[in-house]
């Protein structure tokens, strides 16, 4: 979101933006924006460091040992591949990017990690120019590439290594490259990928960790970005309570040997940044990789929906999941039960958002605050509501529902807005009389 924004309790904010509040309504030309992006820190044996990398799920079919240094259906890449069953979008970070990188007397590689130790040179003399050599590049038992040249000036970088072109060309059976090592993964590295997310915009942000300290940093930076800041996104993360509507807390652990027991956070991560705005990932199937402990009572899984757990149990012979729930447990006048459903907090989420682009794209510092730019602005989110309301996200909805008015200072204005959110059928009572 850009310059100012999240929520308000009086009007006397500095910094030009949208500030947007959401309650519980008391008992008794906007386009919709894409889902499905994800950010994820991750620890790698391959990869940038330093910066956050994009990488889409067809770059991930396609060239995932070219990013991660690993075939597509290589063990390393089990949790990435849970990720990218749903997610579209990955904003990916390496958190031990801060090693060193593999080298032998012929090239250096590209990135830092253990993975560049897998790396091999072959130089052989060419066979129809005795002055030429075949410089060959292998990771593991395959050939990446093989150049042609005279000496090593001429060789050309590739996607894993940057060739030493004063190097001097002799025929080796293979020469390995050595001395990759991975950085250290610690608190600080979290903090460094968390200032430098800040700024872009995704769906969801999972965290595979079963240190609590580091799950205690993530759900304060959660807070602040969306009640300070303004970014509409929740977290992922298992194993730790947080009372809070942007915290999806995952109960199950893995049984998988040598996985982190937080493993399901890949599969969750992604099926909830792809989950639409009217749809829910309550009865999903786990159609992931891993093996989630799910020996729960009856009375268990009652009290992890209590206790506003994100759980997952077996029906029949397929893990599915229970109930697709926030952290959300302490409820107010402001914060009622129906911010406990995901469902909800998407679409409360897609109109912060959007309303936010919008205002700030086609509004901020452009349209005046009088009369007819209330109403272009009220007309303008009645339209966004109106395709909410097609796709049966929310209901009941009618341009009364929505005023736009001067706010205190004659520069603001101040948006009522009231929406009735649907949400999936969960459960079924039903009366039979029998005769």
């Amino acid at each position: 979101m850009a310059l100012g924004g999240g929520t308000y309790l009086v009007q006397n904010k500095v910094l030009p933006g949208c500030y947007i509040n959401f309650v519980s309504a008391a008992r008794a030309a906007a386009a919709l924006s894409d889902r499905g992006y994800a950010a994820m820190p991750l620890e790698l044996n391959w990869g940038p460091a330093g910066a956050v990398f994009t990488v889409t799920n067809e770059e991930f079919q396609k060239d995932s040992r070219k990013i991660f240094g690993y075939d597509y259906t290589n063990d390393a890449l089990r949790g990435l591949r849970d990720l990218f069953l749903n997610a579209q979008t990955l904003y990916a970070y390496r958190l031990n990017g801060g090693g060193e990188r593999a080298t032998n007397t012929f090239a250096t590689a590209k990135y830092p990690g253990t993975r560049g130790n897998a790396m091999n040179v072959i130089i052989q003399a060419n066979v129809d120019d005795g002055t030429k050599f075949d410089v060959s590049l292998y990771l593991d038992n395959s050939r990446l590439e093989t150049q042609t040249v005279t000496t090593a000036a001429e060789l050309a970088d590739n996607d894993y290594v940057s060739w030493k072109k004063d190097a001097t060309l002799t025929a080796t059976a293979g020469e390995a490259l050595r001395g990759g090592t991975n950085g250290t993964v610690d608190g600080a590295a979290h903090q460094a990928f968390l200032d430098k997310i800040e700024g872009y915009p995704f769906n969801i942000l999972g965290v595979v960790s079963d240190d609590d300290k580091i799950k205690a940093l993530y759900i304060n930076f959660t807070k602040r970005m969306r009640d300070e800041v303004g970014a509409k996104f929740q977290l992922v993360l298992q194993g730790r309570a947080a009372d809070y509507e942007g915290v999806i807390n995952v109960k199950n652990e893995v049984a998988d040997e040598g996985a982190p027991k937080s493993s399901l956070v890949y599969w969750v991560t992604g099926a909830e940044a792809a989950c639409a705005v009217n749809r829910s990932a309550l009865n999903r199937v786990y159609d992931g990789e891993y093996e989630p402990v799910v020996d729960f009572t009856q009375a268990q899984l009652e009290e992890s929906i209590r206790a506003g757990e994100f759980t997952f149990h077996k029906v029949g012979q397929v893990i599915r999941v229970l109930n697709d729930t926030n952290s959300l447990v302490t409820l107010t006048d402001a914060k009622g039960e129906v911010f406990q459903d995901n469902q909800t907090i998407r679409v409360i989420d897609q109109i912060a958002n959007d309303i936010a682009t919008l205002f700030t794209e086609k509004y901020l510092g452009v349209i005046p605050n009088d009369a007819s730019g209330r109403i272009s602005l009220w007309a303008d989110i009645v339209k966004h509501h109106e395709e909410l309301a097609k796709i049966r996200a929310i209901e009941n909805f009618s341009e009364d529902d929505i005023t736009v008015e001067q706010g205190e200072s004659k520069k603001s204005v101040v948006v009522g807005n009231a929406i009735t959110v649907v949400n999936t059928m969960t459960q079924m009572y039903m009366a039979v009389k029998v005769a």
